[in-house]
Order: structure tokens, then sequence, then C-alpha cells
């Protein structure tokens, strides 16, 4: 792994607040993403499962997890499998994990090797009064790919027909969505990391750039800081494209005049960063270009402050969609007879500022957590306010990544990356 050695006592920390929430007698089991094949004998890198990385910190394919806190033998509540590494393996694939490694990295104490673990699992599971299973619950999967996990409940549900099972996605929406303090450091971490690579483009930007070269400027910072690239496909639209929310071809060329949105962030360590950035391609914002970019910035500023523990997102969004009107009144995008005679379910405000504001961030970009319970401390959002205005090729959309606070305003975990316009043509000047 390119990323430092993570503290285990974050792996041990996050076992600990899962297990308090399972029902007694029960067990859960969690299993690795798959190695996936793209024709002939090319695979894709690698990523794990997010949520046995989360409980475990084992970053490496063909691996299980199971978690039996009441199991009479005490060297099973808490059971690692992995795939036997070998001199063969090592020559041919690089160094797997040990046994001793795998208890350094996790904290945990028993590790099996893969060949143990049907014989094993099924004393566990008929000691067990119900079975944990796992599956993508996310509100916006279309989990239409079958996973090494899906594989797993098939199999288990035909193993073991009439055995009680039990939903582990509800839990680990809600123990991922707040974040240990050690989670929180390293997503410090990324967000310092993409901060490196928003400075370094700030004097590459000029007329006639390819969207490209910024992108491949960006993947050469991000790799030299031990990331392994960009948490998700990154956006670099000049001009009209930035008024394209999911605009990711980043292959044209950016012209005089013209603004780049750019929405991108490091991954570090498995854990996501999500910022966006406005600039000008000539270094100077017009008179226009900076009036719509700080009223972006005015809706970023007092919507950061609404995330407070108690609220609920919907809630939330309804109140920056109540300060986004006020500047699109302001611009003359829109008029109070329009408010008058806006559709409830699709207020005026949309036709400019069609997206939300806020979402989970984490292991995942877009990561799980609820959307029906209030918000509490410690849980991580992006701030992304944009308004885009495809007649006037501007589109202006701004982002940080914030942890609630109890006492105060959310901590801006990206607080040192320029967004002032002002500084922002100082830097590319």
């Amino acid at each position: 792994m390119k990323y430092l050695p993570i503290n285990s006592q974050l792996f041990i920390n996050n076992r600990e607040r899962f297990v308090s929430k399972i029902k007694r007698n029960s067990l859960a089991v969690f299993n690795s993403n798959d190695i996936y094949n793209t024709g002939a004998d090319s695979t894709l890198p690698f990523t794990q499962h997010r949520d046995i990385f989360h409980l475990s910190g084992v970053d490496q394919e063909e691996s299980i997890l199971v978690i039996f806190p009441d199991c009479k033998n005490k060297l099973h509540k808490e059971i690692l499998f992995l795939k036997e590494t070998s001199e063969h393996i090592a020559v041919w694939e690089g160094e797997k994990l040990t046994k001793k490694r795998a208890t350094e990295v996790s904290g945990i104490k028993t590790i099996y090797w893969l060949d143990q673990f049907e014989t094993i699992f099924r004393q566990l599971v008929i000691e067990s009064e119900s079975v944990y299973l796992n599956s993508n619950e996310h509100l916006r999967t279309s989990n239409s790919m079958e996973t090494r996990e899906d594989r797993f409940v098939k199999k288990f549900l035909s193993d073991f027909p009439i055995h009680p099972t039990l939903r582990v996605a509800p839990i680990m929406h809600k123990i991922r969505s707040v974040k240990d303090s050690i989670e929180i450091e390293i997503m410090k971490k990324a967000c310092d990391i993409t901060e490196k690579g928003f400075r370094r483009i700030l004097n590459f930007v000029k007329p006639g750039v390819m969207e490209y070269e910024i992108e491949a400027e960006l993947m050469h910072e991000f790799l030299a800081n031990r990331s392994n690239g960009f948490a998700y496909t990154p956006i670099i639209a000049s001009g009209k494209s930035a008024c394209v929310l999911h605009y990711i071809e980043n292959n044209k060329s950016c012209q005089d005049g013209e603004i780049i949105l750019m929405d991108f962030g490091a991954e570090y360590a498995n854990y996501a960063s999500d910022l966006t950035r406005c600039v000008p391609v000539n270094g100077k914002f017009t008179s226009r270009q900076k009036e719509v970019y700080n009223s972006v910035l005015r809706v970023k500023k007092e919507a950061t402050k609404l995330l407070t523990p108690g609220v609920f997102l919907n809630d939330y969004h309804k109140q920056v969609g109540e300060l986004m009107e006020e500047e699109l009144l302001k611009l003359n995008l829109i008029s109070a007879k329009d408010i008058q005679n806006q559709d409830s379910n699709w207020p005026a405000y949309k036709k400019y500022f069609m997206h939300g504001t806020s979402h989970y961030i984490g292991l995942d970009t877009h990561d799980v957590g609820s959307w029906t319970e209030p918000i509490e401390e410690n849980m991580v959002f992006t701030v992304e306010p944009g308004i885009y205005i495809p007649e006037e090729g501007i589109g202006i959309r701004l982002e940080d990544d914030v942890v609630v606070q109890k006492n105060s305003e959310p901590k801006n975990l990206m607080e040192n990356i320029p967004i002032e316009a002002e500084e922002i043509e100082d830097l590319m000047n």
C-alpha cells in the first residue's frame, strides 16, 4: 500500500461500536471485494470493500471477517480468514499479509487461512442464534453487478435455509457515518493532498491548456503524496461544460475568458476527499463571473453554519434553497413572480441550482448514512452549492468537506485551500 500504517486502535474502536449494536448470540460476516477482470488476463486495480476495511484495516483480496462476541470459544469472538501467502505468491503477486502482520494491522488475534473457513464457520453458525449478512443498501446504487459478498449471501441462504438472518447494512451506515478521531485525521490528510494538487495547477492554467492536462497535473501530485489517485472520476469542465453536472470527458481546450469548474479529490488510505473550485482561465474573473461566484460563496458559508447536531438533512436542504433563492433574485436570474408561481416540488431556484448541497463523505465519496435521522457530532459532509447559467456559459460550484461539531460551527478540513475570488486571482498572477 502507498499509504502509511494506520493505528490499529481505529479498527478496534470500530468493532467495539459495531458489537454494541448487534443482538446477543449473533455473528456477523464480511467479505472483501473481488478483483475484477477486464478481458483476457487483465484486471482492474484491487479496491477493498469499505465495510471489511472499516472493521479490520485489511486491504487485501479474498479476506473474510467474522465477528461473534458471544462465542463460547474466546479465540473465535473475532476471526480473520486470509488467503494463505507463500514465497511463490510473493514472487508473482507481491507480499501478502502474514498472520502476524494481520494481527498488527487489525488488532485481531485469531487469524486462519481461507481453507479452514468452511469448517470453522459452520460450527459458529450452528452455535449462533442469528447471522448478520451484508449487502449494498446505498440509496443511489443499482446493484446490477454480483459481488463476492452477493455470492456469499446466496450460498449461505442455500446452506442454512432456516437459520435466522439479519441485515448488517443499517448498523454499518450508523457507525460509518460518525467518524472516529483517527478517521478524521486520515481524511484531513486526503484533503491536504488535494490542496497540494489545487495549488499546483493554479500557475499551470492558461488559455489553450487542455482539460486533461490539468487532470494529469493533479494525478502527478496525488501519486507523489502516497495517494492511489482520484477518489472519484474528476470533473475538469471549462466554459459551458461547467453547466453539465457530471461532465467527465475532460477533453476540451480551455479558452480565454472562460471559467474552469474543477471537481476532484485525492484518496488516501481508502478515504475520500471532495473539492470543487472554479478559476478563470486567464487569471481574472469578469465582473459578472465574480458576481455569480460570490453569490455561490455566500450561500456556501451560510449553509456550512447550518450543519449542526440535531438538524435533519431534508430540512437543511430546504434552508439552503431559501438562501439560494435570495442570491438568484439579486442576480436577476429569477423574479418574485417566479417564486410566487413556483411548484413546491420544484422551487424556482432549482432552474439554476438543481442538485443537493451536502452528502456524507468518508470511505466512499458518497458515503453511507441516514437521511431520516438527525445529524450527529463528528459526521463529515460536503458543502457544495452551485449556480449554473448555460445561456451565459457560466457554471460555478464551490465545495469543501466539513466535520460537524457539538458547540461550534463545523470544522472545515479544507480551510487552507484558497476559495476567495481575489486570492485565487492573486495566486494565478
